[in-house]
């Protein structure tokens, strides 16, 4: 493989795990107000409209206190981050395996990145010669804030 090539399908591929976190932390404050409004809804569901504090408490923090609990009654900064670091990456994880899971048990294979790495591939390669050109690359701002690849450094060709 072409030192330009293997050059380019390894920024698409970390282009990709970049992208994936941004568009994961643009919206964790959306999914956050969204979740805590689906938790208050049942809540009021399971007590016919109304909800008392202990109510309201259970359903906005139970996995924070079960934390604190599990920890002893007090919980460090770093617990806390720790906690929230692994939630986040396992949600992203799970995005991932949904997206390139192509026979659908749950588990990525090579065969499944390769798969991916060859629509990207060919996303890219706009007139087909089986090789990625700097003029096929997309422009600043074509695939998010992150990837500016048409910055000027000639060290992929």
């Amino acid at each position: 493989m072409r030192k330009t090539t293997g050059l380019a399908l390894a920024f698409v591929a970390l282009a990709g795990a970049v992208g994936t976190t941004a568009y994961a932390e643009n919206n964790a404050s959306a999914r956050m107000r969204e979740g805590a409004m689906m938790r208050l809804d049942k809540a009021m569901k399971d007590s016919n409209g109304t909800i008392s504090f202990d109510q309201f408490s259970d359903a906005m923090n139970a996995r924070l206190k079960k934390l604190v609990a599990d920890n002893g009654g007090k919980l460090t900064v770093a617990q806390l981050a720790d906690a929230l670091e692994k939630a986040r990456f396992e949600e992203m994880a799970k995005r991932i395996v949904a997206r390139d899971d192509s026979k659908g048990d749950g588990t990525l294979t090579t065969d499944d990145i390769t798969g991916r790495e060859k629509k990207v591939f060919a996303m890219l390669d706009r007139n087909n010669d089986g090789k990625i050109e700097r003029n096929e690359l997309p422009k600043k701002g074509r695939m998010g804030r992150h990837h500016q690849w048409d910055g000027g450094d000639d060290s992929m060709e």
